[in-house]
């Protein structure tokens, strides 16, 4: 599934989303933004027909869609300890 992931899928989606895993037939992909993401969840199952017709019946039942990481504020330069701006409200 991983090696067939562009002709499955089509190639514009597959310019734009990763599959990363299959574990017990969750189907980890990893979409290159959020809207992407938000686009893949919508066409859950249309994609899910193309899996099983590509690769059978129940290899992949589910599909874990993901967007991008986000960078974590709770560190770096700009943190402040504590819970910030709240604390002025007192």
């Amino acid at each position: 599934m991983l090696g067939q992931w562009a002709s499955v899928v089509g190639q514009q989606i597959a310019d734009h989303a990763t599959p990363t895993c299959l574990d017990d037939g969750v189907l980890s992909v990893t979409a290159e933004s959020t809207a992407w993401a938000t686009q893949l969840r919508i066409m859950q199952s249309q994609l899910l027909a193309k899996i099983a017709a590509a690769v059978g019946n129940g290899v992949v039942t589910t599909l874990k869609i993901t967007g991008p990481a986000a960078p974590s504020w709770r560190k770096g330069p700009r943190h402040i300890a504590g819970r910030g701006p709240r604390d002025t409200y007192g």
